[in-house]
């Protein structure tokens, strides 16, 4: 039996690449994990559009510790097992009446991890809704072959490329998945993804974590890293990454530059341009 996921919900996942949205936070934890952003932020000058929006889970603690949620990986464990990597972790905030987009993609065609089992969490600190620009899912896409894509770099698009697929895609079929303030959704590596701009009064906050099973192989690099979050790493084919013992410590910190660096390398591999967005 599955320990947080309905038996239906399951079944959707297999079916779709996706399931309802499930209650993660109180109320009064996603607000101090905002609240906490949005002083870092503060501090730091602005929102943050620069590494630190990558692996945060290697510099902050609280982020530490929701990558390890035991809700979140019981849902994830009922998808693909107990033995659990967190491969990377990201803020996607789209501010209020903001032009950002994301275009139609599939994670599968760029991250160059040769796995079916990656299961992305969607943690919302904010409402994710159809005024705010919430993901839009195509059902079904991520068992049929890897969609063709294409780099737009357009400036307003947040993907790292602007990279859009170029055919396949009908929005007729398409479905909004709106996440409420504290709860989390799971979709599927190869799911055709997608998100309109935020035409709301509030930002749009959510938090992506990838999860993988162990056996997992990284393909477009040499070397990769990630978090083992639960059961055991039997294979040893990512170098597993430190907790950090507080907000940015330095052993973290340090360990921090050198596999975003190479995430970036891997994100933009076989890019027809060699900058590299944030």
């Amino acid at each position: 039996m599955p320990k947080v996921l309905t038996e239906a919900a399951v079944e959707q996942y297999r079916r779709d690449g996706y399931c309802p949205p499930f209650s993660l936070l109180e109320p009064e934890e996603a607000a101090a994990m905002r609240g906490a952003l949005e002083r870092l932020e503060a501090e730091r000058g602005g929102p943050r559009k620069d590494a630190f929006r990558i692996k945060g889970h290697l510099l902050l603690r609280w982020m530490t510790d929701l990558v390890r949620n035991p809700r979140l990986l019981d849902a994830v464990e009922d998808l693909i097992g107990p033995d659990i990597l967190c491969w990377t972790s990201q803020w996607w905030i789209k501010e209020p009446h903001s032009r950002q987009f994301v275009s139609w993609h599939q994670d599968s065609n760029y991250w160059g991890l040769d796995t079916d089992h990656l299961v992305s969490a969607w943690v919302a600190l904010s409402p994710a809704t159809v005024e705010s620009g919430c993901m839009r899912f195509m059902p079904g896409s991520h068992l049929g072959p890897r969609l063709p894509h294409r780099e737009t770099w357009q400036d307003d698009n947040m993907l790292s490329r602007g990279q859009e697929i170029s055919a396949g895609i009908d929005e007729d079929d398409a479905v909004n998945m709106e996440v409420a303030t504290g709860e989390a959704a799971l979709f599927a590596y190869r799911l055709a993804h997608a998100s309109h701009p935020n035409r709301s009064d509030d930002r749009r906050i959510g938090i992506a974590i990838r999860y993988m099973p162990p056996d997992a192989r990284q393909t477009l690099a040499d070397w990769d890293s990630a978090t083992l979050v639960r059961g055991e790493d039997r294979f040893g084919y990512f170098e597993h990454e430190p907790t950090p013992a507080c907000d940015f410590d330095p052993v973290a910190v340090e360990y921090h530059k050198r596999t975003e660096l190479n995430h970036r390398r891997i994100v933009y591999h076989g890019s027809v341009r060699t900058e590299h967005r944030t």
